[in-house]
């Protein structure tokens, strides 16, 4: 098997900073794999062991130890994900759902998923909103349109 091209030799600091992290605090789950990754592969561990040990997949040990080359200790953290950006902020959601909560419109008895979003809309709070997107914000308060 050809030699590791990316070894992890973690400094005093940066090794007992990750005993500390494992024992003190919440941090996410992902956050606690990696530094097992780091500290094992620190003790001479090859990726099938620590695979076993840590209980995740090869390719995951093998872009942490990348990772770790590149950033330090910034590898535990989580990297902004490709997408597209959410259609509300969270100020424009609070704005929704005081709407949803305030009187409906005149001659409506209530608020519909496809008046808040044209309310959304006329308020400039998004350039375009679906009542898909309404539904999702709302479905995040325990509040009922009824």
């Amino acid at each position: 098997m050809p030699a590791k091209k990316y070894l992890v030799k973690l400094r005093d600091e940066e090794r007992a900073a990750l005993e500390q992290l494992l024992r003190r605090g919440k941090h996410s789950a992902r956050k606690l794999v990696r530094a097992r990754i780091l500290l094992k592969a620190d003790d001479g561990l090859d990726d099938a062991t620590i695979v076993g040990e840590v209980q995740t997949s090869r390719p995951t040990v093998e872009r942490t130890r990348q990772q770790l080359t590149a950033d330090r200790l910034a590898a535990l953290d989580e990297r902004p994900r490709p997408g597209r950006a959410p259609a509300l902020t969270e100020k424009a959601e609070a704005r929704l759902i005081a709407e949803a909560c305030s009187a409906a419109p005149e001659g409506r008895e209530r608020w519909t998923l496809e008046l808040l979003a044209d309310r959304v809309v006329a308020l400039k709070l998004a350039e375009s909103c679906s009542k898909d997107t309404v539904r999702r914000a709302l479905n995040k308060t325990n509040s009922s349109r009824g």
